[in-house]
């Protein structure tokens, strides 16, 4: 049995990881497949990666570009889910901001330089026109730490996938003012080098099990009511959530990734470009 390291947010997108592993269908590969709950998000992945802490990651695909980009010797494998990731951007309850606009020059909440929560605030920013060397942040860790922040108002607006958010909002804690989709796909699977060089056929073998579930995922038996439960989510939230969700079984495309590398260019995220050799590996 060989032991692999994988790591992934604790949030719906993942179930299907979750169903795998307690199925025992890696166990059946002759894989002890250990999946370690990120909440920190695509920041601290980036640094799992790069410190040796995990095998692969289930990662947002702007981030890791990034970070590979920037020296992080891993490559994207997969594309995990095809559709957009949905921020919803929300303040606080209590806030006195109400709508989108007021928020330019306002300080936004993220949970670490580098995450998702921080690249997409520079994403909006240039959606609305704002000028984004302006943008002022304030690093919460998590959506805990989210929460205190908008509360104390050591920030004024949190952007998180919406869904997973939504409690926040049914409880009168953050009020939602606008919403922001990905223009790219959203989550990819990412592996570091060395491991991916050493055991090209396991992580095939781990590529297969995920995609044969995530493809007959939808059609699981009340997995709604399922996904529902596990997440301390409204059904109807999820049946919505299950409708604008697709994954994907397929390779990240060239033409995406030039895409993604060229809005992070312009956005100033990144400082050069990363050929498609040394983002993308195919197993």
């Amino acid at each position: 049995m060989k032991t692999i390291k994988i790591a992934g947010v604790p949030e719906h997108f993942n179930l299907p990881w979750q169903l795998c592993i307690e199925n025992g269908e890696f166990e059946e590969i002759g894989i002890d497949l250990q999946w370690t709950d990120i909440p920190e998000g695509t920041g601290k992945m980036c640094q799992m990666l790069r410190d040796g802490e995990t095998d692969m990651a289930v990662i947002l695909t702007e981030g890791i570009v990034k970070d590979i980009v920037g020296g992080n010797d891993c490559s994207i494998v997969q594309v995990y889910v095809e559709s957009p990731l949905i921020w919803g951007i929300h303040v606080a309850a209590a806030s006195k901001y109400n709508a989108l606009a007021d928020l330019e020059n306002t300080k936004v909440a993220i949970s670490r330089y580098g995450s998702g929560s921080h690249l997409m605030a520079y994403v909006n920013a240039q959606n609305q026109n704002w000028n984004t060397d302006e943008l002022q942040f304030e690093i919460v860790n998590t959506i805990d730490g989210a929460v205190d922040a908008l509360t104390n108002g050591t920030a004024d607006y949190f952007m998180w996938e919406r869904f997973m958010t939504k409690p926040l909002v049914d409880k009168g804690i953050f009020r939602r003012v606008a919403d922001c989709p990905t223009p790219w796909p959203c989550f990819v699977i990412a592996v570091r080098n060395e491991f991916l060089d050493a055991n090209k056929q396991s992580v095939a073998l781990i590529l297969e099990t995920i995609n044969n579930t995530t493809i007959e995922f939808k059609d699981i038996p009340s997995i709604d009511r399922t996904l529902a439960s596990k997440y301390n989510q409204k059904t109807a939230d999820i049946q919505e959530w299950l409708s604008l969700t697709k994954w994907s079984q397929k390779p990240l495309a060239e033409k995406v990734l030039n895409n993604i590398q060229n809005q992070l260019f312009d956005l100033k995220i990144i400082d050069k470009k990363g050929t498609f050799a040394e983002i993308v590996k195919a197993v």
